[in-house]
């Protein structure tokens, strides 16, 4: 039993060490731009990935500013689409499950706005297919992805991939999950740093 948490522990230990810094910090440039023209971060996956998505929009949306709660400052605005499970099943049942993510990011996308898409394989063609309406509109990707990087990879801006076996989305999604922290604490420490 302890042989098998090693070797687990290992695996999560190799994607840790081999993130993929340079494109970390091209997703923090990017959310740095999206805070300075006052835009939206529109977050989506399925799965494991929307509620990766759903805890990093409570997060960042709270954590960012918690010492600055009483001023009254410009905030990020980040979005998890669907907005809710209603309006997920609506796209799904009378439209179609791929467009569960792209029908409401239509109706909501500006140009000031950018898109984080979430997906173990990079894959999913719900995914893709709202990462295609944005990249249609000139919208910055941030994706996170993980296996191969699969198609999400060849479309984001920041390429944010977590390589592991096929099939690893424990891995993956553990480890998504390190990097959308990262993502929350930079900022805070960022804006506490200019107080």
């Amino acid at each position: 039993m302890e042989e098998y948490i090693q070797k687990f522990s290992n695996k999560v230990i190799a994607a840790i060490e081999n993130l993929p810094k340079r494109e970390i910090s091209k997703a923090l440039n990017i959310l740095q731009a999206v805070y300075e023209r006052d835009g939206r971060i529109y977050v989506f996956g399925n799965g494991g990935s929307l509620a990766l998505a759903t805890h990093w929009v409570s997060d960042f949306n709270k954590t960012v500013f918690s010492h600055h709660l009483s001023k009254t400052v410009r905030r990020f605005q980040a979005i998890r689409l669907p907005t809710t499970e209603e309006e997920l099943t609506a796209w799904a049942n009378d439209v179609g499950f791929e467009m569960v993510f792209a029908g409401p990011l239509q109706n909501y996308l500006q140009d000031s706005d950018v898109v984080i898409a979430i997906s173990s394989s990079g894959q999913s063609p719900n995914v893709i297919k709202a990462v295609e309406l944005a990249k249609k509109n000139k919208i910055p990707i941030i994706g996170l992805s993980g296996f191969d990087g699969g198609k999400l990879n060849t479309l984001a801006d920041a390429k944010i991939f977590v390589s592991t076996e096929k099939g690893e989305y424990e891995i993956v999604e553990g480890v998504h999950a390190v990097i959308l922290h990262m993502l929350t604490k930079y900022f805070q420490d960022y804006f506490d740093h200019l107080e």
